[in-house]
């Protein structure tokens, strides 16, 4: 019986040992193996794994998933115009080197965040005073936040951490600049708006000029071609006034008079003095007598 207990706890503690000295990684895990109090192996691939049992080795594990740094507080930054605002930022980073990391900040992931945090101000207070607000809050961001990144990869490298991603979140006025801004905002699109005002009545200015001179060209164009076709005309009509003169004066003289009578006597209130045996009246007599004066 007492050699059945034995065996019994010789089982048991063979079984304590052998759970001791085996551990499990997970993919999502990085695992620090500990001899003595220093780093002897780094692992990273997920499976079962063995060791020597405590005291003799130690596991520390580390999160190998890509983690956030939020700030707690809006960060104050002076611009390069000496504007105060307030950025909100965010930080997606991992860790790469889990024994830098360890070394770093014993394997804690609050003072990381709280490095993080430091490292994120540090860098876009460096970047933010050289350039202005407009430059800033443009929709360019990306030009802004490659500078930061490249800062903060940097620095981060140095203990370990691998910077994925920075945002800003938020960019925000201090309250007692809120009506300066607006102030310079406002006037910016008072002076684009009379830009374009000024733009516009020159181009108006231009295009009227432009109608009024193809106009002068096309009534003086218009006004020669009517010139053109009434000398043509005159000269016709000339033409058959003088055959008609040849053919026949008498009619020609008599044709020429009744136009003058049209002419004079166009309107009611006209009054001519005359002698009734003007040559005028010539045609108001008979046809037999006006016929018989050569």
């Amino acid at each position: 019986m007492n050699r059945i207990v034995s065996s019994l706890i010789a089982v048991v503690i063979a079984l304590a040992i052998l759970a001791s000295t085996a551990f499990i990684v997970t993919p999502r895990q990085y695992a620090i193996v500990f001899a003595l109090g220093e780093v002897k192996e780094v692992i990273s691939e997920p499976g079962l794994h063995f060791k020597l049992p405590p005291p003799f080795q130690n596991i520390l594990y580390l999160d190998k998933r890509i983690l956030t740094n939020e700030s707690a507080e809006s960060d104050l930054i002076i611009t390069a115009e000496k504007m105060n605002i307030l950025v909100d930022a965010y930080v997606k980073w991992s860790i790469i080197d889990p024994k830098m990391y360890y070394i770093s900040f014993n394997g804690e992931e609050g003072p990381a965040q709280d490095r993080m945090s430091q490292i994120v101000k540090a860098a876009l207070n460096d970047t933010i005073t050289k350039r202005t607000v407009r430059e800033v809050i443009s929709s360019k961001r990306s030009d802004l936040m490659a500078p930061i990144i490249k800062k903060m990869s940097e620095e981060a490298s140095a203990i370990g951490i691998k910077i994925i991603d920075v945002r800003l979140k938020r960019i925000q006025y201090v309250e007692n600049i809120n009506s300066s801004v607006y102030e310079r905002m406002k006037s910016e699109r008072l002076r684009v708006a009379n830009t374009l005002r000024s733009t516009g009545a020159a181009d108006s200015q231009k295009i009227r000029a432009d109608a009024d001179k193809q106009r002068a060209v096309l009534l003086a164009e218009a006004y020669r071609d009517a010139e053109k076709i009434r000398g043509e005309g005159d000269g016709k009509a000339s033409e058959i006034y003088a055959q008609t003169f040849g053919q026949n004066p008498e009619f020609y003289r008599f044709y020429r008079s009744l136009e003058a009578y049209r002419a004079s006597f166009k309107n009611r209130t006209d009054m001519m003095v005359l002698d009734p045996n003007s040559e005028f009246f010539k045609y108001f007599k008979s046809s037999g007598q006006a016929s018989g004066k050569k």
